[in-house]
């Protein structure tokens, strides 16, 4: 399993992911699942993977191949005009790939081939944009209301989110935020798992404001967990008392 989220603040877009894939609970690996690419001063994208590795390794495969031999065939992430548009074309890789490999597999195959991405970024003189790409190919955009978005193992970390996001908070704040719902998954589950790769993206900067690996004994986020777990428990205690008597 995997645990990525994306999300929009007015000042940019933070984007959080772990690096662990597991086939079983004696095979478990480290791979990278957040990937970006920047043309300075014009635009910056990045996408972040979840689902079978070696499908979500093809389509990442096939978008390098592309930023390398621009000439030979249109580069969906270089030369597309809007991020709607690179949004689109993304979203035709998953699918197709994802139809070729199920076809390979053959229709008495084992498993099912699947993908979401999470694609983020700004073109020079738009707005910064967030989508999250289904494995069918289509996509939905983040807005006001849905201003965050999450791929894999979400169900635990989604409830601080909700709680505590704030479109005018700092990116300092952004990160904590999501540092907590992290480590809020990873205590309940354990295909997520640490390093953390992290990366901010602040408006019309065009190439990454702050990029981390968050490793095991990162001491900042070792304080994160702590903190929370603490702070957990001095909230709960003061929650006003149950009692089993009639008032």
């Amino acid at each position: 399993m995997t645990y990525c989220v994306g999300m929009m603040i007015d000042k940019g877009l933070v984007l959080m992911s772990d690096t662990r894939t597991n086939s079983g609970v004696d095979n478990i690996s480290v791979f990278r699942k957040m990937f970006h690419w920047h043309v300075p001063g014009e635009r910056i994208i990045t996408v972040m993977t979840a689902g079978n590795l070696a499908t979500t390794q093809a389509v990442v495969s096939m978008l390098e191949e592309r930023k390398k031999t621009p000439s030979e065939r249109e580069n969906s992430l270089l030369d597309a005009p809007t991020m709607f548009q690179v949004a689109t074309e993304i979203g035709k890789l998953v699918r197709d790939t994802i139809n070729e490999r199920q076809s390979a597999n053959g229709p008495s195959g084992k498993g099912k081939f699947t993908a979401s991405i999470i694609v983020a970024g700004q073109i020079a003189g738009m707005e910064p944009r967030l989508f999250m790409v289904y494995p069918e190919g289509n996509f939905i955009e983040a807005s006001h209301d849905t201003p965050f978005f999450q791929i894999g193992e979400t169900k635990y970390g989604r409830p601080i989110l909700l709680r505590a996001y704030d479109k005018g908070m700092s990116f300092e704040d952004a990160v904590k935020l999501l540092m907590v719902s992290f480590d809020s998954t990873l205590k309940a589950n354990l295909s997520v798992g640490l390093p953390l790769d992290m990366m901010v993206i602040e408006r019309d900067r065009f190439e990454p404001a702050h990029e981390r690996r968050v490793s095991a004994d990162d001491p900042y986020f070792q304080q994160i967990s702590s903190n929370w777990g603490d702070a957990l428990k001095s909230a709960f205690h003061s929650l006003p008392e149950y009692s089993f008597k009639d008032k």
